[in-house]
């Protein structure tokens, strides 16, 4: 029996792995921002016959101080999580920063799974094959790292956002391997592809039109879930691996630069210090 943590669990490709793995007859940690989204899993838990090893934490991801909670939540309450799968992730056609001043995509889809992933590594080393499965943009080419601006706050655009976070989670996952030498906890990054989910956001009306164009041509949320059960059942041997619609990809690649990897990681630090 696994314990699987998802964060972005209560929507799209979290919900489907968090539901697959409760038939399966796992304990699973959802953690999301809505309340009512919550009680709906929690309830879809029970209706399925597995109430007891379902739960729902309230958080809202793109706060540091909520992510550093949440680890301290879990670490009470369980001895050992075998699967970390980070989807937590919101589209802002307008900037937006937090109350702690982080660009919120910034916080939400990086910074939250830097904490996660970091915060929650001695409990997944507790567990026989540990796997943390990082559901972003690898593969993707658009887009670059504002390295003099990761909070956009000159000339923000939505789309710009969300690739540069896919970008910084391929170097997180590099950092990630690099420092985990001799570490047992294997890092996928994934891009499942357009699945047919929905894509939560905030848009204005040009980009609303596009994403209800792009979910004309969705793959079915199961295929897109299959490379996550895949690396989750059973963990590459590879410290870092990352696949594109299920196609490995070649690390060597100047997305997962180990130079950028860790300056990013520096910058990280730095950045959550201050």
């Amino acid at each position: 029996m696994k314990t699987l943590v998802v964060s972005g669990g209560t929507s799209g490709i979290g919900e489907a792995v968090a539901h697959t793995y409760l038939k399966r007859g796992d304990h699973v940690v959802v953690i999301g921002p809505n309340p009512e989204k919550g009680r709906k899993f929690l309830a879809t838990a029970e209706g399925l016959g597995a109430g007891e090893r379902a739960f729902f934490l309230t958080a809202d991801l793109s706060l540091v101080s909520e992510n550093e909670r949440v680890v301290g939540e879990i670490g009470e309450n369980f001895p050992a999580v075998d699967a970390l799968v980070l989807c937590a992730r919101f589209f802002r056609s307008r900037r937006h920063v937090t109350s702690e001043g982080f660009e919120h995509n910034f916080a939400l889809y990086y910074l939250s799974r830097f904490l996660l992933g970091h915060g929650l590594l001695d409990l997944l080393e507790k567990a026989p094959e540990p796997v943390i499965v990082n559901v972003a943009g690898p593969g993707v080419e658009a887009g670059r790292i504002h390295w003099d601006d990761l909070g956009l706050e000159r000339g923000y655009d939505g789309w710009g956002a969300m690739f540069q976070g896919g970008k910084l989670n391929n170097l997180l996952g590099v950092a990630f391997s690099l420092q985990g030498r001799g570490h047992r906890t294997r890092y996928v990054l994934d891009f499942p592809g357009g699945t047919a989910t929905g894509f939560a956001g905030e848009f204005d009306p040009a980009t609303a039109a596009h994403v209800k164009e792009m979910l004309r041509f969705a793959k079915p949320v199961e295929a897109g879930i299959a490379p996550i059960v895949a690396a989750i059942d059973s963990p590459p041997a590879e410290p870092l691996s990352a696949f594109f619609e299920g196609r490995r990809l070649d690390l060597r690649h100047h997305s997962f630069a180990p130079e950028d990897a860790r300056r990013l990681d520096a910058v990280t630090r730095e950045l959550l210090a201050g």
